[in-house]
C-alpha cells in the first residue's frame, strides 16, 4: 500500500477524494491537510461533511495539519491536490520541488510547458513530461494536472473522433453547481435561473483540450490544431456536466460512425477506469444528469443525441463532474503514476 495525502481535506473535492481513496486496492490515506483554522482539529471536527455517505471511520479521527511540506510526514510520497488555484499555485511547486509526488485538481500550471495534463485514458504518455520537469528544474517530486471538469467531460468523445481528423469544435455547456463548490453558487443565484457565464471557464476548455489532444514528441506537448470555442452555462442541477458539442471534421463522418467510434474508444487498465469508458445512446433524451452521471460508479463518459452536419457531428455528452471530472480524475492520475514507477 502506497501512503497517500490529501491537500484540502475538508473541501467538496477533497471529501470526494476522502470517499474515493479509504477503500482504494492500492492507497491509504495517512495525511489530510486544509487551512490553518482546521489544523490541528480532527477530520469528523474540521471537514463540514456533505455526502450522503458517512465519514469513513479509519479517516475521521485522523488530525488535520496545513498544507506545508514540514507538516507532511516524509513516508506520503502521493499527494492528491484538491486545493483552491491560488493556493495551489504557491504551494504545490514547494512540495514537488521537497520530492512529494502532486496529483492536482487545482487550475494553476495545467498549461505549463513542463506540466503534465492527463486523461489516462486518452494520453497517458503525456505523463513522461515529468523527466523534462525533473531536469529542468531539479526537483526529486513532480507535479501532474488533470484537466478542468468541463473539459474532461468532451474531450473522450472528441479523442474517438479525431480519427476523422478533428478541426473545430463548439461546445455550450450546462455545468452543475457541484462545480463551484459549497458556498459558490447561492440559492438566489441559480434557483429558477441559469447563469450564462462561469469565469475562467471557456478559456479553460479551449486550451485544455488542445494539449490533453496534442502529440507529446518525449521533450513537449505540441498542442493540436483543432480550433476549440467555448460558451459556459452554470443551470440548477446537483451534480453532472451536460454539453452541447458540434465537431466538424476533415474526413465526412456519419451519425453511426461516429458512435461507434465513441464506443470503441479503449479504457485505461486502472483500478479507476471504468470498464467501458464513454457510454453511447441512441435515446435522442439521453444522456441526462439525473439518470446518467453514475455510469460506471461516476467515472465513466456518456453520449447521445448524434447527428450529422454539414461539417462533421453535433453530440450531448456527460460526465459526473466531482467524480470523473475533479477527485476521480486525480486518483485515475495517481495509480497512472504509480504503474509508471513516478512514486
Amino acid at each position: 500500500m502506497v501512503r497517500v495525502g490529501i491537500l484540502g481535506a475538508t473541501g467538496a473535492v477533497g471529501q470526494r477524494l476522502v470517499q474515493l481513496l479509504e477503500p482504494h486496492p492500492d492507497f491509504e490515506i495517512a495525511a489530510l491537510t486544509a487551512s490553518a483554522d482546521s489544523a490541528g482539529r480532527t477530520y469528523r471536527e474540521a471537514a463540514k461533511w456533505g455526502l450522503d455517505v458517512p465519514i469513513p471511520d479509519p479517516v475521521a479521527d485522523i488530525t488535520v495539519v496545513e498544507t506545508d511540506a514540514e507538516a507532511i510526514p516524509d513516508d506520503v510520497p502521493l499527494l492528491f491536490s484538491s486545493l483552491p488555484s491560488s493556493v495551489g499555485a504557491a504551494v504545490e511547486p514547494g512540495l514537488a520541488e521537497a520530492g512529494y509526488v502532486v496529483s492536482s485538481n487545482s487550475s494553476n500550471a495545467r498549461m505549463a510547458e513542463d506540466v503534465p495534463l492527463v486523461i489516462p485514458e486518452v494520453n497517458a504518455d503525456h505523463v513522461g513530461l515529468i523527466e523534462v520537469q525533473r531536469d529542468g528544474r531539479g526537483w526529486d517530486g513532480a507535479l501532474l494536472k488533470n484537466p478542468n471538469c468541463s473539459t474532461i467531460t468532451m474531450v473522450p468523445p472528441l479523442a474517438a473522433l479525431d480519427a476523422f481528423g478533428l478541426e473545430r469544435v463548439t461546445v455550450s455547456t450546462l455545468q452543475a453547481v457541484s462545480g463551484a463548490g459549497y458556498s459558490g453558487v447561492t440559492s438566489m443565484e441559480i434557483l429558477d435561473n441559469v447563469l450564462p457565464h462561469i469565469g475562467g471557464e471557456e478559456e479553460k476548455m479551449e486550451t485544455e483540450s488542445r494539449k490533453l489532444l496534442g502529440e507529446f514528441d518525449g521533450a513537449e506537448v505540441e498542442l493540436h490544431g483543432a480550433e476549440v470555442s467555448a460558451s459556459c452555462n452554470r443551470v440548477p442541477t446537483l451534480d453532472g456536466h451536460l454539453e452541447n458539442v458540434w465537431a466538424d471534421t476533415r474526413e465526412a463522418v456519419t451519425a453511426e460512425a461516429a458512435a461507434e467510434a465513441m464506443a470503441a474508444f479503449p479504457s485505461a487498465d486502472l483500478p479507476s477506469s471504468p470498464a467501458q469508458l464513454i457510454e453511447t445512446f441512441e435515446d435522442p433524451e439521453r444522456p441526462q444528469p439525473r439518470l446518467d452521471r453514475m455510469l460506471g460508479d461516476g467515472m465513466a463518459v456518456s453520449a447521445g443525441g448524434l447527428q450529422e452536419t454539414a461539417g462533421g457531428v453535433q453530440f450531448n455528452c456527460l460526465a459526473h463532474n466531482t467524480l470523473r471530472g475533479a477527485a476521480g480524475a486525480s486518483v485515475l492520475n495517481g495509480e497512472l503514476l504509480l504503474r509508471e514507477g513516478y512514486l
